[in-house]
């Protein structure tokens, strides 16, 4: 589902830069923020992040009647050739650049095209661009240390795709706080789907010594970690503590309800937003650290069960 975008080709020599917006405070009205999304089509009417996030954007703009500009592609080729339809037509103002890699080459190419240019993610950004900083390492130290708290000390996870940063990220906080506390750690890779989640959790309850703990690294798999717990018998929480990220009415409305990292997603899109828009009326670049996520004690957390041996 996710393609590396270390390699991306220069602008034709013939392609349009983005025509200059005015340069007073006051931007145009009406102007449109582009964000594409490499994934299945299928993916994004059930991703509760996204909708939250992009309701956060369009807050920010609907005061210039501005809006956001969705397109969803399957790869890295169909994701370049939207920027350059943008570039050549002016369709978009700015753009926001998310689920990073390595070596991720899109900044600087959206520069190359004279596109302004917000990255959502962890590392420093190139020159020129904008950022939303999210402490992924900090949040899941804290979620492990909850759950170790609770006297667990066979932790299981289902992360997502292995190649973006944020859960790499997770995954080092993960080994380094399980390792710290005492802690077993197994990590199982989902892709943020409901089938994923309930595979994966599949695959560590069926572990020899399976963890009475498992962290997700989205809401729609703790959903279908937490079918998949009933249809095997499994009490929740009695016997097995569920923990999501991001909190959703996904988690709010299961039974029992999710425990969750909770953070404000609606405030990263309105924090986005705000910071480009920053960019595109050609203030100086700033760097934003997004809102630390909170654990929430909700019905699929408690201490740990004995330990049978």
């Amino acid at each position: 589902m996710v393609d590396n975008p270390t390699v991306i080709p220069e602008p034709e020599p013939t392609a349009r830069r983005h025509p200059p917006l005015p340069q007073s405070p006051s931007l145009a009205i009406g102007l449109e923020i582009g964000l594409v999304l490499r994934r299945p089509p299928r993916l994004l009417g059930i991703d509760p992040f996204y909708a939250e996030f992009i309701a956060g954007m369009e807050r920010v703009l609907a005061v210039r009647d501005g809006s956001v500009l969705l397109q969803v592609v399957p790869s890295l080729t169909k994701e370049t050739e939207t920027y350059r339809r943008w570039a050549a037509s002016g369709q978009v103002a700015g753009v926001v650049l998310a689920d990073l890699v390595d070596d991720d080459g899109r900044a600087d190419f959206l520069r190359t095209l004279g596109i302004p240019a917000l990255v959502l993610g962890e590392k420093a950004p190139p020159a020129g661009v904008a950022a939303v900083q999210v402490d992924n390492y900090a949040a899941m130290t804290d979620a492990v240390t909850r759950l170790a708290d609770l006297g667990h000390r066979r932790i299981g996870r289902v992360s997502g795709p292995r190649p973006l940063l944020h859960t790499r990220a997770r995954t080092e906080a993960f080994e380094d706080a399980t390792a710290a506390l005492g802690a077993h750690g197994v990590v199982v890779e989902g892709d943020y789907t409901e089938e994923s989640g309930g595979r994966a959790t599949r695959s560590l309850l069926g572990l020899a010594d399976p963890p009475t703990a498992i962290i997700y690294d989205n809401d729609l798999m703790a959903v279908a970690g937490l079918g998949v717990a009933a249809e095997l018998g499994i009490d929740v929480p009695g016997s097995l503590s569920l923990l999501a990220w991001d909190d959703s009415a996904l988690c709010q409305l299961a039974t029992p309800p999710l425990s969750v990292m909770s953070r404000d997603v609606r405030a990263l899109g309105e924090m986005a937003a705000g910071a480009l828009l920053g960019l595109i009326r050609d203030e100086v670049p700033v760097i934003l650290p997004a809102p630390s996520p909170r654990f929430i004690t909700r019905g699929s957390t408690a201490t740990a069960p004995p330990d049978p041996r």
